[in-house]
């Protein structure tokens, strides 16, 4: 699952498949340990620079996990891809193999974010990746992005910190003056912390860097050409690498599109209507199917402004007191749980039991939507640990991929724009300049065009009621972007497509990524 690019609370921001393919089967050797080493590739077409990360041989060893099959290792790559003497960071890796590794060509996936780990899905999740017919097919492959996990890893502040950084707003009236400083100087000591605890690679974790990474990757494990399968934010680190690497393409396939041509502003505004447009879907379907809705005998719209005026601004006028070990309820983690729940249709019911338990006349509770919010920021509250730095890496990646202006005249612009687009959460999505207020780094700019005019056909899934990621983001890289996109929709509701449960979906992405077979014409299931 990836993260809303932004969540706006008061005047500051909390939180704004790749496979491998080959010309022929790499095989799988062994090393000194007897682990699972691919062949090597040609790297006569680097300079001479990265011919040394080009042809590196890592050892290979047993993961940690519940994968008893998995095999991990370490790759090598520059911390700074224009000057690569000047140092070297890790990328984690993790392999599961299939039945016949020596013959299956490779799978390297990313599950979104930023700041999700890959290695982890493999090492963890593996029965969740996919279908089994892709599972039995490839060597699957994932990786924890530079700054992410078990690789060079993103590192600001301590779990106690973290915790308030992003769950605890500002105490001042939303907008007023002292509610603006309080944001500033919350990001900006924010930063000031992942700089102090990073270091340099901070300033290195942008998508460009990730993107040429993966090349890295391709070539260590022996493939000539890169199959791409990237949910959401991995739809950006696929679109990127295509391109810079066009020629190195073999199938690609982005699912939940984030379209690397719009501004950080308009992107915002898209994921604004996205979770808008999501809200009122589980609304309808509350209402007319769910015999406990608290919504029952109200349009969509009247739910709407229930939820505004009896959840939304009844937590930013004073937090609650939950159930969950006497643990706070704050508008921070309240509008962060209730937008946790939009990702997918199948967690609906847990927003409704949340709905209910808040609007309680007799004990008021706001528990459902902590626990969602925790699951959303992967905090575990009975070990008072988060899981991984996906959090912080989330705001070092995309502060460093771009921001919205900081100007007062443009961020009350684009104020306007959301309050004009959600009359509900467009008063929680304002001060998006913000975000990375003095962050450390300037942005590193991306690729200036990514149609990819080299590249084969390019595989784009788009869901018509994506909340994170709008349908419209995978017309445009589809039909306008890239030059050689093929569009698959997904008509309903949830967070990117395949591998859920929807079997035209799931055939049509199979025959792709294995037989590199499409239909005649573009396809909606």
């Amino acid at each position: 699952m990836s993260k809303a690019s932004k969540i706006v609370l008061t005047g500051g921001i909390i939180l704004g498949l790749v496979s491998l393919g080959v010309v022929a089967a790499p095989i799988l050797n062994s090393n000194s340990q007897g682990s699972p080493v691919p062949n090597s590739t040609d790297v006569t077409s680097v300079s001479k620079d990265l011919e040394g990360f080009y042809s590196q041989k890592p050892v290979w060893s047993d993961c940690t996990g519940s994968n008893s099959k998995a095999r991990c290792g370490d790759i090598e790559v520059p911390l700074n891809w224009a000057k690569p003497a000047e140092g070297t960071i890790k990328i984690a890796v993790a392999i599961n193999p299939t039945a016949n590794p020596k013959t299956s060509p490779y799978l390297l996936m990313n599950p979104g974010g930023p700041g999700a780990s890959g290695r982890d899905w493999i090492t963890e999740n593996i029965d969740s990746l996919g279908t089994e017919k892709l599972r039995s097919h490839f060597n699957l492959v994932g990786f924890d992005p530079r700054g992410v996990g078990a690789s060079s890893a993103i590192k600001c502040y301590d779990t106690k910190k973290t915790l308030d950084f992003f769950y605890n707003p500002s105490p001042y009236e939303t907008g007023s003056a002292k509610d603006i400083e309080f944001s500033k100087k919350a990001i900006t000591d924010f930063g000031a912390a992942c700089l102090k605890n990073t270091g340099a690679l901070l300033g290195h974790v942008d998508t460009s860097s990730a993107a040429k990474d993966m090349d890295i990757i391709r070539a260590v494990l022996g493939s000539k050409k890169l199959n791409y399968l990237g949910f959401s934010y991995g739809t950006l680190l696929g679109s990127t690498y295509a391109a810079y690497f066009p020629k190195n393409i073999g199938q690609f396939v982005l699912d939940g599109v984030v379209d690397p041509t719009l501004s950080p502003s308009d992107d915002s505004i898209n994921q604004l209507i996205g979770f808008e447009s999501a809200m009122k879907a589980y609304l309808a379907d509350c209402i007319s199917n769910v015999s406990d809705c608290p919504f029952v005998g109200l349009t969509v719209d009247q739910a709407m402004d229930k939820v505004g005026n009896d959840f939304l601004k009844v937590l930013e006028k004073k937090s609650i007191t939950t159930t969950e070990n006497n643990r706070k309820l704050t508008i921070s983690s309240g509008f962060t749980g209730m937008i946790a729940a939009l990702y997918s249709k199948d967690s609906w019911q847990y927003l409704t039991r949340a709905f209910n338990e808040f609007f309680s006349p007799v004990s008021r509770d706001g528990r459902i939507f902590l626990l969602l919010a925790d699951s959303y920021f992967e905090y575990d509250d009975t070990t008072e640990k988060f899981s991984n730095n996906g959090n912080e890496a989330f705001k070092a990646i995309t502060c460093l991929d771009s921001r919205e202006s900081n100007s007062v005249a443009d961020m009350e612009v684009q104020n306007a724009r959301a309050l004009k687009t959600s009359k509900v959460f467009g008063h929680f999505w304002q001060y998006g300049g913000l975000a990375c207020e003095n962050w450390p780094f300037a942005v590193v700019p991306g690729p200036t065009d990514y149609s990819a005019k080299d590249s084969p056909t390019i595989m784009v899934v788009g869901t018509t009621n994506d909340p994170a990621t709008p349908y419209v983001q995978a017309e445009n890289l589809a039909h306008n972007v890239l030059a050689h996109g093929w569009l698959l929709t997904f008509k309903g509701e949830g967070h990117a497509a395949y591998g859920m449960s929807n079997s035209c979906i799931a055939n049509t992405v199979d025959d792709f990524l294995i037989k590199n077979k499409l239909p005649a014409k573009e396809k909606t299931c």
